[in-house]
């Protein structure tokens, strides 16, 4: 029994200890078939996207989702610490020889309560181990302790640190292509600007982003479920939108160059794929076309309407195919699962844009103060 005991202990040690290392400190995707962390979150995530869906307000719902990215995180730094707990109780267990303060018998959840306090360095001394083995097994431990806490101090800020980076590009897109954005709001807003550069520089910017992204949510997983401050923003909605941008940019559209579209759209289609992968996406058969005929035909002259003109030629329609195919099915596949919306290439009607709205708006519109038009909106005249 003693024996078993060892062999579990080494075990659950050693899946725990390769995990955390490859989760905190290994700057590469782990392509192995088991990985606790990735098990650990596919499952959790399922429970609590089964429990959310049966909330029917929308704004309620997306609020009870964003708490799963930091509780998630929280857990699985919880379940760590377990995991190391109960495999240096089997450890003792098998170690054997400890005594109890008042001499009382040993039992295992004896040992399971002191490898805990060993663990967070309590040190009552209430179970004393006995012979070499079980006394380097203490001091092993106590050592993963003040270790796993200086995982914990540095992995957390570094977790968020990453994610104040992804956001502040996305609140920077609402005013480059609307709240929520879309490509048709984007184009219009850039595409017939006198000086191409300033495109360009929003879509290198991009090109930026994509590849932070990708690097960030490839080696930290967790933050591919940390919704963003806005309920109509978010990763995969900026990223779909630049993708879409720069798709009908490299169909074609009259007076632009579509060099600088085609280096953002490859590394945005890069992260769109590899990020499918890491929220263990599938492939969604029966989705719904995102921009059927009707749709591009509206597009296209509502873009018209705003001096952007798209090439209506065969070879630009079944150039743009193409490249919805390449990336339009992961985002629908990441979108079902993570149950994130994905950006419309154009609304019905006008939205207004999140930096337009305020908490004070009608009343101050009500006592006659600042250029605010009669729907709250800022108006032009502020510029």
């Amino acid at each position: 029994m003693q024996v078993l005991a060892t062999i579990a202990g080494l075990a659950l040690l050693t899946i725990v200890l390769l995990d955390a290392f490859e989760t905190v400190v290994l700057p590469r995707r782990v392509k192995r078939r088991f990985r606790l962390a990735g098990w650990f979150y596919r499952n959790i995530w399922i429970l609590w996207a089964a429990t959310t869906r049966c909330i029917k307000k929308a704004a309620r719902r997306e609020a009870v989702l964003a708490y799963f990215g930091p509780f998630s995180l929280i857990c699985l730094l919880i379940l760590w610490a377990a995991g190391l707990i109960f495999g240096f109780s089997l450890l003792q267990y098998g170690a054997g020889e400890h005594v109890q303060m008042g001499r009382d018998a040993v039992s295992y959840a004896t040992l399971l309560y002191q490898s805990g306090e060993t663990f967070f360095t309590l040190g009552y001394g209430d179970v004393v181990p006995t012979n070499g083995t079980a006394r380097i097994l203490s001091v092993c431990e106590a050592g993963m302790g003040f270790a796993f806490l200086g995982v914990v101090v540095g992995y957390l800020p570094t977790i968020y640190s990453a994610f104040s980076r992804r956001e502040i590009e996305i609140s920077l897109l609402d005013a480059r292509a609307g709240s929520p954005p879309s490509a048709a709001e984007l184009l219009a807003r850039y595409a017939n600007h006198p000086d191409q550069a300033v495109l360009d520089e929003i879509l290198r910017g991009w090109e930026h982003w994509c590849a932070e992204v990708l690097e960030s949510h490839l080696s930290y997983n967790v933050l591919s479920f940390f919704r963003s401050q806005h309920s109509n923003q978010s990763w995969l909605a900026a990223l779909t939108t630049i993708l879409d941008a720069t798709s009908l940019i490299i169909a074609g559209v009259e007076g632009v160059d579509p060099h600088q579209a085609k280096l953002t759209f490859a590394i945005a289609r890069h992260a769109m794929v590899d990020l499918a992968q890491v929220v263990n996406a599938r492939y969604q058969s029966a989705s719904a076309d995102r921009l059927p005929e009707w749709e591009f035909n509206r597009l296209q002259k509502a873009l018209a309407e705003r001096n952007v003109r798209l090439l209506s030629t065969r070879e630009a329609a079944e150039k743009l195919a193409r490249l919805r195919t390449a990336y339009e099915p992961y985002a629908q596949a990441i979108s079902a699962k993570l149950m994130l919306p994905l950006p419309a290439w154009i609304y019905a009607e006008k939205k207004k844009d999140n930096w337009e709205s305020g908490p004070w708006d009608r009343i101050i519109q009500s006592r006659g103060l600042g250029q605010i038009s009669r729907k709250g909106r800022v108006t032009e005249d502020h510029f």
